[in-house]
């Protein structure tokens, strides 16, 4: 860890060294996804409700996947671009150090303008907690931060998927933006308005339910029944975690160099 965290301070002073442009783009990134919560809001304007599920509990949704998804871009973003490394051969280098090459992709890029899509998520968060009719417990709010733990684990998971497919296609294929991009957008409202067969994938699969639908249901009082096993499915994200880490290094073994 404490490689790790050289990487970060690193990296930070670099793109610190252009202020202007780093301030710029936290505050794109700040202002971006008030459209996407704009269009939310809309959408509650104009139906109120969506399979019982009220505008302020959708809303917690919405910032519980979008935070997860902002940290997962801003600590895992050396695994997004991991095809420019195969594709330039740079990867040679990794494997020669003396070190882990989970640790060294996962230092080698930090996207610290994600940022701005942190605290426009976090006052989401804050906004939706100070209007829902929720008796708050520490439980609950430890399985609110669990949530968020949990999303990041699982697109940082998938991350890592992507670009173990890099070790066969060299070129990271737009395919895999289904499951991060569009796993963003389809996560940040609650399963249960889609249909099954999306429900069972995006629960058991790619555990997804386990951040946004199940242990909502727990703090919003509606868990039908045996409370515990809802308050701890985030779990599952971080365990999702696990065969991603053993398929990149079965994607190691695998690596035949560009020579470029």
């Amino acid at each position: 860890m404490r490689l790790y965290w050289k990487y970060v301070v690193i990296l930070f002073k670099s793109q610190m060294q252009y202020r202007a442009s780093f301030w710029l783009l936290a505050l794109g990134q700040f202002l971006v996804p008030f459209s996407v919560f704009a269009g939310l809001y809309f959408l509650f304007e104009r139906f109120e409700q969506i399979e019982g599920w009220q505008f302020h509990e959708v809303a917690l949704c919405f910032a519980v996947i979008h935070m997860s998804f902002s940290l997962s871009e801003c600590f895992a973003r050396g695994f997004d671009n991991f095809s420019g490394m195969v594709a330039n051969a740079e990867f040679d280098r990794v494997l020669v150090r003396p070190r882990g090459t989970i640790i060294q992709v996962l230092g080698s890029k930090f996207e610290f303008t994600r940022a701005g899509r942190l605290v426009q998520s976090l006052l989401v968060l804050a906004w939706a907690v100070s209007r829902l009719p929720v008796e708050w417990t520490l439980l609950k709010a430890v399985t609110l931060m669990l949530m968020v733990i949990s999303g990041t684990f699982i697109f940082t998971g998938i991350f890592i998927l992507a670009a173990t497919l890099c070790f066969w296609t060299v070129q990271g294929l737009e395919i895999v933006n289904i499951f991060t991009d569009g796993g963003r957008q389809m996560a940040q409202y609650p399963l249960q308005i889609y249909r099954k067969w999306v429900t069972r994938f995006f629960t058991f699969i790619i555990p997804f339910g386990c951040v946004n639908y199940l242990p909502l249901l727990y703090i919003l009082d509606k868990a039908p029944g045996n409370e515990w096993l809802y308050m701890l499915a985030p779990l599952a994200g971080i365990v999702f975690i696990l065969p991603c880490l053993f398929v990149w290094r079965i994607g190691v073994r695998h690596y035949r160099s560009t020579g470029s």
